[in-house]
């Protein structure tokens, strides 16, 4: 027998005969191991723990604990579930059931219109199902016999997705659990026993292929997990997100809305979220101008030569809103700011002493997204984006990146964001622009992440086809990764509209471009910064910094008079001079997390001084008001606000 060269993660390697699966090496290790294990990694590659490896490797077994473990046994389920559906609705038909970043989903075109109790009767069969411990079997075809295969299940949805497979290049594979048999790439886990606690989630409605002219099918989210205090943990988890819902907050708030009879994801901003996105404004602009940058204002649409020439209309035409005409020509609204802020640049010729120049806008755009995909502020069809470029020689790249990160961690810091993870995205196979830029480019970014002492995680490929880039996640008050700056190379634009400047050797040379966002659009901003701090916002940021309080029509005048003070000052102040109990007035304010609760009695009156209240923290006590904005004014100066 032949015998093969098995290489663990910690560098240590040893013999097995050829034809040895991955479950029968990790129980050579540890019974444990192979009880834990749900795939494993060889050679980069995920497969089926009971998958046969034939040839030496590098092999890494993945557990619950491993994200790309997780994946496995979040897709399995999916499976699980579709066959639970088959057993109680023998009519159904399938479209897609992959797993996502938090469990898993499957399309399903059925008769009937499911409801809550029918969820409940869908996990109930997946335990069963799961107790009967069924292995899953991974079985290869041609694409004829596939074909055939789903032709006698009826299932048009996976022949139409077989006609877009080109077996030349992809190996077509089904999968068998059970009775239940399902066109899929895998891998799965060994067996459906494996998956323990299951919860489905809700039911959405999904149009197959995201084509809203298509049927709309229904969708099943769910998660899992194989221990029942994890699957309490998450939905004790999933309830203060429904709290932090930056809908429900933003009506509650009174801070914004959306209406689909006006324009579907285009966002109504009302004076309260106004006055915070004022103070983002401000604060964006006057970090903006001290770290060395100009401000640009450029146009809402431009002639279609201009899209042609960015690349826009043959990359990314299915995004942007369709053409308008104008004098008999062709124009666009934008989808993005950069072609713009080109124009401006090629208003001179350039020398290398001009240079850096570091151009922010916050500019609005348009682009078209699908209804389907729209979600509140998180995902919308017009924002303003916290855009910036910068055109610098090849030799300044390496600082500018630097300063970048170091500008994006103070933002962040200052909005109560402390926690950043980095991601260095490197070369696809579809790219353009010389290799030698290419690797200058991704030196100088992960030149910049060494400096700066970062953690990073690489993804090999995951640049775009124009540049390699740094993407930042930042981690919210419930552990929630969100994507948000961006700091992108682009090797496309200098090239497609001429870009030049002067060196010092009196030569043309390309500018190296480099987009940049550090808060992403102020719209999908405003939506996670209302979710990390629930509404409670810090008292630079909210709305309505004091409420000012009489405890009864007695003390009105006082009240305005402390109330004028607080607005001289620069504070956000409100009277509340309603003829209700003191009581009332108090509950409604915490409802409304305004921060300080500015309460007005005969004490008050007789001493010239002010009763407190802290919103979550109740009563502070009685001080002169000249202490209280000494207070405001230092808290509003540091910024910093640790979330609830």
């Amino acid at each position: 027998m032949e015998k093969i060269k098995i290489t663990f993660p910690d560098g240590n390697f040893k013999e097995y005969d050829s034809g040895i699966s991955g479950y029968q090496i990790a129980d050579s290790i540890s019974p444990r191991l192979a009880q834990n294990a749900l795939a494993m990694e060889v050679n980069g590659i995920v497969k089926d723990l009971n998958a046969q490896i034939n040839s030496n490797a590098v092999i890494k077994f993945l557990t619950f604990d491993d994200p790309k473990g997780r994946e496995v046994y979040w897709h399995s389920t999916s499976h699980l579930m579709a066959h639970a559906i088959q057993e109680i609705y023998p009519e159904a038909k399938f479209g897609v059931g992959p797993a996502i970043e938090s469990g898993f989903y499957y399309d399903i075109d059925i008769n009937s219109h499911l409801t809550e109790e029918d969820l409940v009767k869908i996990e109930k069969k997946m335990i069963e199902l799961s107790e009967q411990n069924s292995s899953f079997i991974r079985e290869e075809l041609s694409k004829i016999e596939a074909i055939e295969f789903f032709k006698k299940k009826g299932d048009n949805y996976k022949l139409e997705i077989l006609s877009g497979i080109d077996e030349n290049s992809e190996t077509i594979s089904i999968y068998k659990e059970g009775s239940f048999t399902d066109l899929c790439t895998g891998p799965h886990l060994p067996s459906a026993g494996k998956i323990k606690y299951v919860k489905l989630l809700n039911i959405s409605g999904s149009y197959w292929r995201g084509d809203e002219k298509r049927k709309q099918l229904q969708r099943i989210y769910g998660i899992s997990f194989p221990k029942k205090q994890m699957l309490e943990d998450y939905l004790r988890f999933l309830e203060e997100a429904k709290k932090r819902d930056h809908r429900k907050l933003g009506k509650q708030l009174d801070l914004f809305s959306l209406h689909e009879e006006a324009g579907a994801g285009l966002v109504y901003w009302h004076p309260k979220g106004a006055r915070i996105r004022i103070e983002i404004e401000n604060f964006w602009r006057e970090t903006h101008l001290a770290n060395g940058y100009e401000l640009l204002f450029s146009p809402h649409m431009g002639k279609s030569w201009l899209w042609e020439t960015s690349g826009h209309l043959d990359f990314y035409h299915e995004s942007m809103y369709s053409e308008m005409k104008v004098d008999e020509q062709d124009y666009y609204i934008k989808p993005m700011n950069c072609p713009f802020h080109i124009m401006i640049y090629k208003t001179h010729l350039r020398s290398y002493r001009d240079l850096p120049l570091r151009w922010a806008e916050l500019g609005t755009v348009y682009r078209y997204e699908k209804s389907g995909v729209l979600h509140g502020l998180l995902r919308v069809r017009g924002f303003t984006q916290d855009d910036a470029h910068i055109f610098c020689t090849h030799e300044q790249i390496e600082a500018e990146i630097i300063e970048v990160i170091r500008f994006a961690k103070m933002m962040w810091h200052a909005f109560g964001f402390d926690q950043l993870k980095f991601y260095l995205s490197t070369k696809p196979e579809k790219a353009v622009g010389e290799d030698a830029l290419w690797e200058k480019a991704i030196h100088s970014l992960r030149t910049a992440l060494e400096k700066e002492n970062l953690q990073f995680e690489l993804d090999e490929g995951g640049g775009a086809f124009y540049g390699p880039k740094i993407d930042i996640k930042v981690k919210d008050a419930l552990g929630r990764e969100w994507q948000m700056s961006t700091i992108q190379f682009d090797f496309n634009l200098p090239e497609r509209f001429d870009m030049k400047y002067i060196g010092e050797d009196g030569k043309e040379h390309r500018p190296f471009m480099v987009h940049r966002a550090l808060l992403g659009s102020l719209e999908r901003f405003f939506g996670v910064l209302i979710e990390h701090y629930g509404g409670d916002f810090p008292l630079w940021l909210s709305p309505v910094q004091t409420a000012v309080i009489p405890i009864s029509q007695n003390f009105i005048e006082y009240s305005k008079t402390i109330d004028e003070k607080l607005r001289t000052h620069g504070i956000r102040s409100e009277l509340d001079n309603r003829n209700e109990k003191i009581g009332y007035k108090i509950r409604d304010w915490e409802m409304k997390k305004v921060p300080y609760m500015v309460i007005i009695g005969e004490k008050e009156l007789k001493n010239g001084s002010i009763s407190l209240r802290q919103h979550k923290k109740g009563d502070i006590g009685s001080l002169p008001l000249s202490e209280f904005l000494s207070k405001l004014e230092e808290e509003i100066k540091n910024k910093y606000y640790t979330t609830n």
